[in-house]
């Protein structure tokens, strides 16, 4: 009897797992019951989201980083173009919008993020694509090409509302393409930069924080740290604003632009049992197994677990994911071996980037990847630039496609980096 597997997205986490899946059960085809994978999404689009950071700068554009979802489907793979209502988990059922409703032995949840510009008062009012902006959609970024390009100088507000957010260090990085930006066009001195956080620092881990921090004061961009922001105020006349923090701080500005608030697909709040507050999915952190139901597995944007919202997360998880959904067709113990590897190309302009490779227990070190002798971590360096670059044509013809690629796996390499010296004190206890 054929079992199908339904995927839910057709993004990057979902696009992998389902041509992972048909390179498994092709190669594996006499060991197993015959397998149909589906993937729902609701568009035919397939962003390239790191790309999206360039588009404001002139340095990608869209017909480069769009392309059809179903093409990166092997031909086997039926792709649905629909919304979803909802996840039936008593009857193992997906309902489709559209009313048609699609039975599952596996559920893999991979719907990502939905930005919630309505959460934020005043962030979709007066000013909205004009002063106030986001380049985490396409829409966007293309606007704020044209709004870039014809700001003269003044106070520039980079600020994320809240976390988590998908590529938490995008932010940073479209700060120092900021400053690279003006500084090419001769007018540098004229625009004030600021770099608006909830956090305590540049980043979430300690020494990365500390090192993106010195880069940030070196470049001349002022942070703003443990702000929360409650509010977008656009003056009635000259057309400058404010961010409102609910401490009652302001931070004003000509020029803003916001990450707005993340939340899970709208329809897993739809679906009893399925999500929490937020609508990501509840996970076990180590085996992708969602904890509503043993037959429902989830990763990358969509998941609840505590490590980046980064597309190089999504991959990692996508080798355990899918090696632990053929265990439980097989009825054998789930894989836990997945240590919330994550991996980040940091753009910090001038034709150079920063690299951090970190895990659940290990924050980003200095040294190198994936091995002693290889890309330096948080170092400014003309190789990382040109390996984030490189990384797009890796995404559409190896990633995306269920490939290997050679030397990285799923677990954070420990060889290179530059271990902290643990003191006598320490070892003893």
């Amino acid at each position: 009897m054929t079992k199908r597997i339904v995927i839910l997205g057709g993004g990057t986490g979902g696009t992998l797992t389902a041509n992972r899946l048909h390179r498994h059960f092709r190669h594996h085809r006499s060991e197993h019951q015959p397998v149909e994978i589906v993937v729902v999404d609701q568009d035919n689009h397939h962003v390239y989201q790191p790309g999206l950071l360039f588009v404001p700068f002139g340095l990608a554009h869209q017909q480069e980083i769009v392309r059809p979802r179903h093409e990166q489907l092997h031909h086997d793979i039926e792709f649905v173009e629909a919304g979803i209502d909802r996840v039936d988990l008593q009857r193992d059922t997906v309902v489709l919008e559209t009313g048609r409703e699609l039975a599952y032995d596996v559920l893999v949840v991979a719907t990502g993020t939905t930005l919630a510009l309505d959460e934020t008062e005043g962030l979709t009012g007066p000013g909205w694509n004009e002063k106030v902006f986001t380049f985490y959609d396409l829409a966007g970024a293309t606007a704020l090409e044209a709004a870039l390009a014809d700001f003269q100088g003044g106070r520039l507000v980079v600020n994320v509302v809240d976390m988590p957010i998908k590529c938490p260090v995008a932010p940073l990085e479209f700060c120092f393409l900021a400053d690279w930006y003006f500084t090419e066009r001769g007018i540098r001195d004229q625009v004030h930069i600021t770099y608006a956080t909830p956090l305590d620092g540049a980043f979430t881990k300690p020494v990365a924080s500390a090192a993106l921090g010195s880069l940030l004061e070196e470049k001349g961009i002022h942070m703003v740290t443990e702000f929360n922001t409650g509010e977008v105020s656009m003056d009635d006349v000259g057309g400058a604003g404010k961010l409102i923090g609910y401490d009652g701080r302001e931070v004003p500005f000509e020029l803003a632009v916001v990450v707005p608030l993340h939340n899970g697909a709208a329809y897993i709040g739809r679906s009893e049992g399925l999500g929490d507050d937020l609508n990501f999915v509840p996970t076990d952190q180590r085996t992708l197994q969602a904890k509503a139901k043993s037959n429902v597995f989830a990763l990358g944007d969509a998941t609840n677990v505590p490590t980046s919202k980064a597309g190089s997360v999504t991959h990692f998880e996508g080798e355990v994911l899918v090696d632990n959904i053929v265990r439980y067709l097989d009825h054998e113990p789930l894989d836990d071996s997945y240590d919330g590897h994550a991996n980040c190309f940091i753009e910090t302009g001038f034709g150079k980037a920063l690299l951090i490779d970190f895990n659940y227990e290990t924050e980003p070190l200095p040294g190198h990847f994936p091995a002693a002798v290889g890309m330096p971590l948080l170092k400014e360096s003309r190789m990382n630039h040109l390996g984030k670059l490189m990384f797009q044509w890796v995404y559409w013809h190896a990633l995306l496609q269920g490939r290997d690629i050679p030397g990285i796996g799923a677990d954070m390499p420990r060889r290179g980096k530059n271990q902290p010296q643990t003191t006598e004190k320490e070892t003893t206890r």
